[in-house]
């Protein structure tokens, strides 16, 4: 990754990043906005977040979002509509087939086939962030993540978050 980019992610989170492989997708205003990082850190620690949301704003805009009680709606939804469950079922494998591919990339172990992909997938819907970057860095792969984008505004529109 540049240097300019881990400087900016950096200050996203307000703490160095560990992890980075990639910017995976760029806000409208050129900064980074969903970061991927490593299947397992440095020190060979499991770290199951492929797709990280970085930028602030957007962060703040969601968790608006999910403190509507939208997650609860999106979780009900699983259950009512068959289409929608599957397409979640494939936004899971679709992250775990693309954290297995960093994985032997970097020529790490992958994380055991049981673990979280990430968001609650595919049985529950319990972070917005996670499902927004997932659409993010790989758009068309997360329902939910898109459903949640769409309704957010545009978190970019009164310049960069730093």
């Amino acid at each position: 990754m540049d240097s300019k980019d881990v400087e900016v992610v950096g200050r996203q989170l307000g703490r160095a990043p560990r992890g980075l492989r990639a910017v995976a997708h760029r806000c409208p205003c050129g900064n980074p906005d969903v970061v991927e990082t490593a299947p397992r850190l440095p020190d060979g620690s499991p770290f199951p977040t492929l797709y990280y949301l970085t930028c602030p704003k957007a962060a703040s805009a969601i968790g608006t979002l999910e403190g509507s009680g939208l997650m609860r709606e999106m979780q009900a939804r699983l259950a009512t509509e068959p289409e929608l469950a599957a397409a979640y079922q494939a936004a899971h494998e679709d992250y775990v087939a693309r954290r297995d591919e960093a994985a032997k990339e970097q020529g790490v172990e992958p994380l055991p086939s049981d673990m979280q992909s990430a968001g609650g997938m595919p049985l529950r819907v319990k972070c917005l962030h996670a499902l927004v970057g997932h659409e993010l860095a790989a758009p068309g792969a997360n329902p939910f993540g898109r459903e949640a984008l769409d309704a957010l505004p545009d978190w970019w529109s009164d310049g960069p978050c730093v």
